[in-house]
């Protein structure tokens, strides 16, 4: 059984990069900081804007959730990364199914590594390319070409995109240029 690893992040405070890396030493970081200027979080991976418990003592409320989330266990096998949802299928779809070797599970689980492995650039551009949009709305919407920048960017036009936002403060461009990386890969 594999562990999930300690996302990094990165936070700003206005459009300075004021920390960057594994969460928890993002957040003593973030802990230290002597001024109440806003920072705001981003996730590496997703792009996506975090808000985080940066009050010193959360056991107490960690301790809770986790409790909550034994009482409200669901089937499956849970020790396995095993879990039950429900899937929608027409009836010519589930015939199929019930036809294949190991039942509709195995099926599905097969047909979906495969789909991973024959689309993973295209599943990386994808990503990236909303990772990049996802940061960029946050923190370059007020900034000069936003809207030009957006569409080249789902365009997939990397050399439009860098020249429009040239101009934007370095710190927010050189992040912004790493999350849209994988979605110029193409070109």
């Amino acid at each position: 059984m594999s562990s999930v690893p300690d996302p990094t992040l990165t936070a700003f405070a206005g459009f300075e990069r004021i920390a960057a890396g594994p969460s928890a030493e993002v957040v003593a970081q973030l802990r230290a900081r002597a001024d109440a200027q806003t920072v705001f979080v981003f996730d590496d991976s997703t792009g996506q804007r975090l808000d985080l418990d940066l009050r010193e003592d959360v056991s107490a409320v960690a301790e809770g959730s986790a409790s909550d989330e034994q009482t409200t266990r669901g089937v499956g096998r849970p020790k396995l990364g095993v879990v039950a949802r429900e899937v929608t299928l027409l009836p010519r779809h589930w015939d199929w199914l019930s036809r294949q070797p190991g039942g509709a599970s195995v099926a599905l689980r097969r047909l979906i590594d495969e789909s991973r492995r024959v689309h993973a650039d295209r599943d990386a551009q994808r990503a990236s390319r909303e990772a990049a949009y996802r940061f960029m709305s946050a923190m370059g919407g007020d900034l000069p070409g936003f809207e030009e920048a957006a569409r080249a960017l789902f365009a997939s036009d990397g050399k439009r995109f860098a020249e429009l936002v040239a101009a934007w403060p370095e710190d927010v461009r050189a992040y912004l240029q790493r999350l849209a990386a994988a979605a110029w890969s193409s070109q």
